[in-house]
């Protein structure tokens, strides 16, 4: 593995203070080494919800008198059952707060309450922890269509530092993700999503188990959002509702911090994240925050061999012009994408503007890269397509990011967002962490056993391997299908044909509501993040 001076590989891959391009927040001088990354740490992927929950689960079990519990969430149900006993995360919260201890939560509020089905469990959550002495508050912060998309649950234990603990990534603790690798969905179904996806929808998605000095990271980035003096919420209306019903809507103050924890680890992690430009400024990020895009524009420049992607929302031209620009760069890097079959979402003007923008994005693709990209979706063995919202990129095995952004403009401008970035610096005869989450995931896709993975071990050769799978089951598909079904969940993604006509008014709508811009007027002129 290539050695880089000047700050070794975590040099080359991540970003400095200056790179991050917010001198306002103190995240990075918290580093006694003047570093903008931690070191000494220990990172595990916990790949779908079953995994991510069960850990979550195991970890809250044990909190005691003392210990504290910090949750971002853009949804959180209080009944998410965290395994098939019942155990569900409002049970457990409920168990530390009588323990006695402290739990802080922030719950990301809409401007616009067209999509219901979200804040029922938002106040739900807010109001059991509330009603137990636990301060939990809704954060309506943020830009007008825009949200708190950070999802993240750190527990912090004073009298046993080595076992604090931070999870980070795309999954929040709600309906329909409690799914895994066989991917048949949750039985808690999200009440709302396409019809294509059944009654019980699968679910892939990432997420992060940190231990280490990055966790107080972590913490520091939920205290920011904390102690932000603006108003909580923006609407006169909601303020004076909850005046009435006696619910607190301002934040108190959170108890001292304590030092980071001990390192455990070979694993070099740093936080990027996305804050708008708005009035009035969130004062750890006067002019806004797009570190997430940073941070994949440096990656994505170093790129030399592969880029590997799962993503939600890979749609917005100007997200896949970063892309295409290091395909054009390099000609040999090669490209693989793993993408939703569809949106979430059935109505009329979710799936126009994401037709039109996805197509753009795909076109820019493969008009720079040509067959050195590969694009797939997910498709489970009852025939269903699999709803992709892993938020995952793995560059040369070296570089790579799980967290809530998705790749658009919204997610790199717009809402805020939280992403870690993971390198070693020495892995000897080892694996690299980048590699590993790689590998568990092409196992995965490719239904195979946790060792099965020879083939796959250089990424090139991977590539070709995921190619034949998603063809054989492709072909089988348009047979009489007589043999077995292949193994796996591969499928090639055909790119969306939106018609003309559809384009004209998708395109604006997209750009103006759905993949909003974040960024102030003369970033957005001279077109800079």
């Amino acid at each position: 593995m290539e050695h880089v001076e000047d700050g070794g590989l975590a040099g080359k891959w991540l970003l400095s203070s200056e790179e991050r391009g917010n001198p306002a927040t103190d995240l990075d001088l918290r580093h006694a080494d003047g570093a903008a990354w931690s070191r000494g740490n220990l990172v595990r992927p916990l790949i779908d919800g079953v995994d991510y929950f069960r850990r979550l689960r195991d970890e809250l079990a044990d909190v005691g008198e003392g210990d504290q519990i910090y949750i971002s969430a853009w949804i959180g149900d209080p009944a998410e059952r965290l395994d098939g006993s019942g155990k569900s995360v409002g049970g457990l919260l409920v168990r530390a707060l009588e323990a006695g201890a402290a739990v802080h939560g922030l719950f990301w509020c809409p401007y616009v309450d067209a999509r219901k089905d979200f804040v029922p469990e938002n106040d739900s959550f807010v109001a059991l922890l509330q009603s137990l002495g636990g301060e939990a508050v809704f954060d309506q912060r943020v830009r007008a269509v825009g949200c708190h998309h950070q999802k993240f649950i750190v527990i912090r234990r004073p009298r046993q530092p080595d076992s604090d603990v931070a999870f980070v990534g795309g999954l929040d603790p709600c309906a329909s993700r409690r799914d895994d690798a066989e991917h048949h969905g949750d039985p808690q179904a999200q009440a709302s999503i396409a019809d294509v996806f059944g009654d019980q929808p699968a679910w892939h998605d990432a997420h992060l188990q940190v231990r280490g000095p990055a966790v107080a990271d972590v913490e520091h980035c939920f205290r920011e959002r904390w102690n932000d003096s603006a108003a909580l919420r923006r609407k006169p209306l909601l303020w004076l509702y909850e005046r009435i019903r006696g619910a607190r809507s301002e934040t108190v103050e959170l108890p001292p911090q304590q030092p980071p924890p001990p390192r455990c680890g070979g694993h070099v992690v740093q936080l990027l994240r996305t804050y708008p430009s708005k009035l009035p400024p969130y004062p750890f990020a006067p002019h806004g925050e797009r570190s997430v895009a940073r941070g994949y524009r440096k990656a994505l420049g170093n790129a030399r061999r592969f880029v590997y992607v799962e993503d939600q929302f890979l749609w917005s031209p100007m997200v896949a012009e970063v892309f295409a620009e290091a395909l054009r760069r390099e000609p040999e890097l090669h490209l693989v994408a793993v993408l939703p079959e569809g949106p979430d979402k059935d109505g009329v003007v979710q799936v126009a503007t994401s037709d039109v923008a996805h197509r753009e994005a795909l076109d820019e693709l493969y008009a720079a890269g040509g067959d050195r990209v590969q694009v797939y979706e997910l498709e489970n063995t009852e025939g269903l397509p699999v709803y992709v919202h892993s938020k995952v990129c793995v560059v040369d095995d070296e570089w790579a990011a799980v967290g809530s952004a998705n790749l658009n403009r919204r997610s790199w401008t717009y809402d805020s967002e939280l992403t870690a970035a993971v390198v070693d610096e020495d892995t000897g005869d080892t694996r690299s962490f980048a590699a590993e989450l790689r590998l568990r995931l092409w196992r995965e896709h490719l239904g195979r056993g946790e060792d099965d993975d020879e083939d796959l071990v250089d990424p090139l050769r991977g590539m070709e391997v995921l190619r034949r799978a998603s063809e054989a089951l492709e072909d089988w598909r348009n047979s009489a299908r007589t043999e077995p079904r292949p193994r796996g969940h591969l499928r090639i993604h055909p790119r969306p044909a939106p018609s003309v006509a559809r384009k004209a008014w998708a395109r604006p709508t997209a750009r103006a509501v759905i993949d909003p811009d974040g960024r102030s007027r003369a970033m957005r002129r001279q077109n800079r993040l």
